[in-house]
């Protein structure tokens, strides 16, 4: 808009500032908390006392209605959407690819900013329907059963970058605007994808804050689990900061075992994760903490290792997720036999625990727990592979 420009079409919302020029460097609204977004609107010169209308407004189309361009804003004036498109942006993950298993699960590979990619999964189920986000591309704890953990860590994701996942699961399943009274889709998010959440908290954080506004996407606190491999003074916060549910990825009963499984348990050893767990705001038979335990063949699975299980959670409300081994190439592990993980969860059950073991959601398109990786990091260390073998002819 040229200083020359008559006044008469600006409306009284908006004043009169340049114009941005770069428009790949446009800041996305998506993301953004409240007080962000309210900084961003009087800074493109929304007047102060129309910006909690305006702002009110833009979230809910954003996370209600889940609009893509600023033309479908149709409360605001022209005005004020062409200041909103010559400054913002509505940006989401792309889908790069959309697999649907034979058992309705669907896994979305997602590029983001730089070209990076991301994989989530969305799980209907009887009762809900979860979304397996991730919060990182790659991951940095290299825990030896998990395919993700082969993938060295390129960067966290952003705000938008996590809130975007949920967006396009959405866009996906097509339930935006629903009426009172609809089924949700997207009842449930854990934050059980590629990373380690608490590596990247204060983004996770600022996410699930936009997921919990009661404004928009409005999902309770307690349909949202994150799962940690335990990284313990970043569990203290989620429960401060967040209040989500907390699952841990536990798979051992000693730290020898543990040591090698997961290794931040080097760093963290499983005493004092579990005083964290005992800490746990708001902890309670209603807000139990998820204990995750992968099934695997004569590593963690004997009686022994259930009766030591019950042993070390004594006294933390608690549920144990018992995850056979979703096999991936090149896997150093077997999945325990079904004969085995039955008797270990008669064992936990019978110590007053519940124990359910976990259906293989997806294990046909790779989407099933452990076995995310992106499928440029695939390609990638096939290039390599093969590079490696011709050189060696």
């Amino acid at each position: 808009m040229s200083a020359s420009a008559p006044a008469a079409p600006i409306t009284q919302d908006v004043l009169t500032i340049p114009r941005k020029q770069d428009a790949s460097a446009l800041p996305n609204l998506v993301g953004m908390t409240r007080d962000q977004l309210t900084e961003a609107l009087v800074n493109v010169g929304i007047k102060e006392k129309q910006v909690k209308m305006r702002h009110g407004q833009i979230w809910q189309w954003l996370y209600v209605k889940g609009v893509r361009s600023f033309d479908e804003m149709t409360n605001l004036s022209k005005d004020i959407r062409a200041r909103l498109a010559e400054n913002f942006q509505i940006a989401r993950p792309e889908i790069v690819t959309k697999q649907v298993s034979s058992d309705g699960t669907r896994k979305y590979l997602l590029r983001i900013q730089g070209g990076h990619e991301v994989e989530a999964v969305y799980i209907p189920e009887t009762d809900r329907g979860t979304l397996c986000i991730s919060s990182q591309v790659g991951c940095t704890l290299t825990c030896s059963f998990c395919h993700t953990g082969t993938q060295k860590l390129v960067r966290n994701l952003t705000v938008a970058e996590i809130v975007g996942q949920i967006l396009v699961a959405r866009d996906d399943l097509d339930e935006w605007d629903l009426a009172p009274g609809d089924k949700r889709l997207v009842s449930n998010i854990v934050l059980m994808g590629m990373g380690e959440p608490l590596y990247n908290t204060d983004n996770v954080r600022d996410a699930m804050k936009i997921a919990m506004d009661d404004s928009g996407i409005a999902l309770s606190r307690r349909r949202i689990t994150l799962s940690t491999s335990g990284i313990v003074p970043e569990i203290y916060r989620v429960g401060e900061e967040i209040g989500c549910m907390l699952a841990i990825s536990f798979h051992a009963t000693t730290d020898d075992v543990r040591d090698k499984l997961v290794p931040i348990n080097r760093k963290h050893k499983i005493d004092e994760l579990l005083q964290a767990c005992r800490d746990y705001p708001r902890l309670s038979n209603a807000e139990r903490i998820t204990f995750e335990y992968v099934m695997l063949k004569d590593v963690n699975d004997s009686d022994e290792d259930a009766r030591r299980l019950v042993k070390l959670i004594e006294g933390i409300p608690a549920k144990i997720n018992l995850i056979p081994f979703n096999p991936w190439p090149g896997a150093p592990y077997e999945r325990s036999s079904n004969n085995r993980i039955h008797k270990f969860a008669d064992i936990v059950n019978a110590a007053g625990y519940s124990s359910p073991i976990r259906k293989p959601r997806g294990e046909d398109i790779m989407a099933a727990c452990g076995q995310l990786k992106s499928a440029t990091e695939r390609a990638r260390k096939s290039r390599a592979q093969m590079e490696r073998g011709i050189e060696g002819l």
